[in-house]
């Protein structure tokens, strides 16, 4: 869904397609754009295919709906590795903003908040079987035969 589409829609409809108010939302594209500037100062290069719009569109996808950067890219005429380029970039460049980057473990460390922690164990440990030998499987087939 190209981005003409998406700003038609009403306020509520907008945050339950993006997950962001139409605020952030305009805040991000902002902060893209001028991103964006500074990137094609640095280097020249082809034009990317997407508008900013588009390309914040398909990270809000990514993030909300766990889409697949093949079925991303298929939706907007994009290759999968350009799909995981556009949502890398808009990622990075959203964290590096001091608007929307997450305060560091120090100053929450100074707050008087008391936090709660909660661990949970979900690694993954192997499945203890015996090992096979050739007896083991020798007698299984003698067993077999007789």
């Amino acid at each position: 869904m190209k981005h003409i589409e998406v700003e038609s829609l009403p306020d509520g409809k907008f945050r339950r397609l993006t997950g962001v108010k139409r605020s952030t939302y305009n805040q991000m594209v902002e902060i893209l754009i001028a991103a964006n500037i500074k990137r094609r100062i640095k280097s020249s290069g082809r034009k990317k295919k997407l508008c900013i719009q588009d390309q914040l569109l398909i990270t809000l996808e990514y993030l909300r709906e766990y889409r697949t950067n093949f079925h991303i890219g298929k939706s907007y005429g994009l290759s999968e590795s350009s799909a995981y380029k556009s949502i890398k970039w808009v990622e990075d460049v959203l964290v590096k903003d001091p608007l929307f980057a997450l305060p560091g473990k120090k100053s929450l460390l100074k707050t008087d908040f008391k936090f709660e922690t909660i661990l949970i164990d979900a690694t993954e440990s192997p499945i203890e079987r015996p090992k096979k030998s050739k007896n083991t499987i020798i007698q299984v087939k003698r067993n077999d035969i007789l």
